[in-house]
């Protein structure tokens, strides 16, 4: 059974509306996409509430319900309080089910208490969580699996090493040139090495602020002159 989202149609908009509708503990939302023009819904604060803590909504197809009428949809976008981290606002994208979209892909790495180097005390250096993909509704899966129990010491996976579903498409290796776009996804590091790195990172950004400050200094000093 899918992942349904009750909704009802809204006319009053604007922030006084907003601040209305979520003392009626309801949450302002919007659906467009398909073709269709957009439509101001509004959503039960608690239901979307517990639907969000389901990570599986944010990568599947959703029954949108208004007044009874059923379409699928995805999340496209939350707005959130900046202080409260609660949802002030949802943005629905109407779907097509035979039509591919493109959508954001979380990675699951798994492995890791398996891996003999990191139980050592390598670091795993994870370079993306994330990567955008071209499928059909139906065929978008709910994660990537990424295993990295076999990893050595200078192993790495980059986007072609991925094992992709059936049917789904990574957009960065199609634009022609796959090597250049074929990014590292993720590697296992000394963790020696990994330090060294981070040291010369501090130092070259000690020695920029030390630069600036310089300049600013003969700044001073030629107005002083002048």
């Amino acid at each position: 059974m899918g992942m349904i989202i009750n909704a009802t149609t809204r006319d009053d908009q604007g922030k006084g509306a907003s601040r209305r509708l979520r003392r009626e503990e309801k949450l302002p939302a919007i659906v467009y996409g398909a073709g269709k023009e957009p439509s101001a819904i509004s959503l039960n604060i608690h239901e979307i509430t517990h639907l969000l803590e389901n990570d599986d909504a944010f990568t599947s197809v959703l029954d949108l319900s208004i007044d009874k009428k059923v379409e699928p949809v995805i999340i496209k976008d939350l707005q959130r309080h900046p202080a409260k981290n609660t949802v002030t606002h949802v943005d629905l994208l109407r779907i097509n089910m035979k039509q591919a979209i493109v959508t954001s892909i979380p990675l699951n790495f798994t492995g890791s208490d398996d891996n003999e180097e990191i139980r050592l005390g390598a670091i795993l250096n994870q370079f993306i969580n994330a990567v955008e993909v071209s499928c059909l509704p139906a065929d978008m899966p709910n994660g990537i699996e990424v295993d990295i129990s076999n990893l050595a010491i200078g192993d790495h996976i980059s986007l072609t090493g991925l094992n992709m579903p059936e049917g789904v498409t990574l957009t960065a290796l199609t634009h022609g040139d796959i090597e250049a776009h074929d990014q590292s996804v993720v590697a296992v590091q000394e963790a020696k090495l990994m330090a060294e790195e981070v040291e010369e990172e501090i130092v070259e950004a000690e020695g920029d602020e030390g630069d600036e400050s310089a300049e600013g200094g003969d700044a001073e000093k030629n107005d002083s002159d002048s």
